[in-house]
């Protein structure tokens, strides 16, 4: 094979990667926060120049996670955040140890699981750091995390 038709192979499988993925929404209407409605507040401005201020709040979430029809299947469960129509939404999160903590900014996903699916539920308690931006306008608005599976 000379290397002309090689690296067009090569080339081709990696663009064909990124489309062999098929993510597969996730049922999580079980989670719920606490508290159920959150009001974001005012940071305090630091001294220093990288930190702007904006808003933040804290909560905790108790994630059920329907994985029922992947039992026994191997992937990666991937928390997402949609990109907000005005501010951008950052989340970092820490867990009690079934699923991965992590960050993510709106428009993202982020890795929480990765594994064979024991069963029929994926189950955790998440505390949840929420920030945004200055331009938060909104004394009401809706975050809408969802979960996704990638089967292997």
């Amino acid at each position: 094979m000379t290397a002309r038709p090689l690296l067009l192979a090569l080339l081709g499988g990696l663009l064909a990667g990124p489309a062999l993925a098929n993510p597969h929404r996730l049922d999580d209407s079980q989670s719920h926060t606490v508290p159920p409605n959150v009001q974001m507040q005012w940071r305090p401005v630091a001294k220093s120049r990288s930190d702007v201020g904006g808003m933040e709040a804290w909560l905790v979430v108790n994630v059920r996670i329907d994985t029922h029809d992947w039992i026994g299947r191997s992937g990666r469960v991937y928390m997402v955040l949609p990109r907000d129509e005005t501010s951008t939404i950052e989340a970092v999160w820490t867990t009690r140890g079934r699923l991965l903590g992590g960050r993510l900014v709106s428009g993202e996903r982020a890795l929480v699981y990765a594994g064979q699916i024991p069963g029929a539920t994926l189950q955790d308690q998440f505390q949840v750091r929420l920030r945004s931006g200055a331009d938060w306008q909104s004394n009401t608005r809706r975050l809408n995390f969802h979960f996704e599976f990638d089967a292997d």
